[in-house]
């Protein structure tokens, strides 16, 4: 493959690290590497931009014209861990030391300190620590007034040295690392307008997941705002699988709090007949879906529907896998991730249940809500949510028109 080093010039590239697929067997990690290319091919191609790729051990090395563009594409790509833009080299010291110099003219000058952190992949020829006091004299001699320091730098060269040549950086950007993205197959995650399901819905895509997203719409019961904000959810989510499109099923959920109004089921059990509700729609509508498990954002002792006594009641009786990747964390975790991922919202709008009673049950029993369900016909009011979805689609952070 023609990458344009050759007899020694450098070359700028986007070089991109992947965690835990080392933890794979080689059949397995090739096949997840496959992914990775084929994610990333995917989120280049819908930025419009154009790249080719090399793969050598532990890297890959994305070859295009716009790597400050491509960097910041590929640094939301589950699967990576981080991403540097490079300058890749000849492998001999005075092409590494030339590289390194010019990389530390912008950015050095009197009275900072600095450090060369240098590692190579063979055992032959000079070692690390050698490699790196011999790239550091030349920064040395070539920027009066600087110092070096190695506990606390206040810049940082990164050089590589591999089979093919070297790499030297000095910047390592965050990726979410996780794995890549449908690896694990798909998963149906319930969807609201807050903050807690949006985050689980990223967690289930960092660990594999294909996702598809359902929100349960309950109109006059819900806050006027709800339903967008689902949709503004859905929406900034996709950002998160560029290139990939995002479903979403709309289902309404109106006819079982008019049921329950109606048949006067005690307010306390609102909440946890509501969840019971969401899961048994989710499962029903998870064979069209292709979805093996249900993921939600329920939090251990958040609210009264979650606490452990409640969550057991919600989940019986669901034939499918419930996943709740948020149940340990607190508050503040999950609003700090909202923020990272881009789904917290400051100005919410009117995002009100108005079904939810003033003193729910934090401990229902299950026979009660049995016999509540019964008394509603709740197998009815799950096949008539399930009868006519609103179907969303949301594409490299637009929503599509509807077909």
């Amino acid at each position: 493959m023609q990458t344009g080093e050759e007899n020694g010039s450098s070359q700028r590239l986007v070089m991109v690290r992947y965690g835990e697929l080392f933890l794979k067997s080689e059949p397995v990690k090739h096949h997840f590497i496959g992914l990775l290319l084929r994610n990333i091919g995917k989120a280049l191609s819908a930025a419009g931009l154009q790249g080719h790729y090399e793969t050598p051990r532990g890297r890959i090395l994305i070859f295009g014209k716009e790597p400050e563009k491509i960097a910041e594409i590929v640094s939301r790509i589950f699967g990576l861990v981080d991403v540097s833009i490079c300058t890749k080299t000849g492998g001999s010291i005075d092409d590494l030391c030339t590289a390194a110099v010019t990389l530390a003219k912008s950015h050095l000058s009197a009275g900072m300190g600095f450090a060369v952190r240098a590692k190579r992949q063979q055992k032959t020829g000079l070692d690390s620590q050698v490699l790196g006091a011999r790239i550091g004299s030349a920064i040395y001699e070539a920027i009066p007034g600087l110092h070096v320091d190695l506990d606390h730098p206040d810049y940082e060269v990164f050089v590589e040295v591999r089979d093919f040549g070297g790499l030297v950086y000095d910047s390592r950007t965050t990726a979410p690392g996780g794995l890549p993205w449908g690896t694990q197959g798909r998963a149906l995650v319930l969807l609201s307008s807050g903050i807690d399901s949006p985050v689980a819905s990223w967690l289930a895509m960092k660990r594999g997941c294909e996702i598809v997203h359902l929100h349960l719409d309950g109109r006059r019961w819900a806050g006027c705002d709800v339903k967008s904000a689902a949709i503004e959810n859905h929406r900034r989510l996709s950002r998160w699988c560029a290139g990939n499109p995002l479903m979403m099923v709309i289902a309404n959920s109106e006819p079982l709090y008019d049921r329950m109004q109606e048949l006067r089921i005690p307010p306390r059990y609102r909440c946890v007949i509501c969840k019971r509700f969401m899961l048994q729609v989710a499962s029903r509508l998870m064979k069209n879906e292709g979805a093996l498990a249900i993921f939600t954002g329920e939090n251990l002792g958040q609210v009264a529907s979650q606490t452990l006594a409640n969550l057991s009641v919600i989940s019986d009786g669901i034939p499918v896998p419930v996943l709740r990747p948020l149940i340990t964390y607190d508050k503040e975790e999950i609003i700090t991730l909202a923020r990272r991922i881009g789904t917290f919202d400051t100005h919410p709008g009117d995002l009100a249940c108005r079904a939810v009673p003033k003193m729910p049950a934090t401990a229902a029993i299950l026979e009660a809500i049995l016999e509540c369900e019964q008394k509603m016909d709740i197998a009815a009011l799950v096949e008539q949510a399930c009868s006519e979805p609103e179907y969303i689609t949301a594409l490299n952070s637009e929503i599509l028109p509807a077909t």
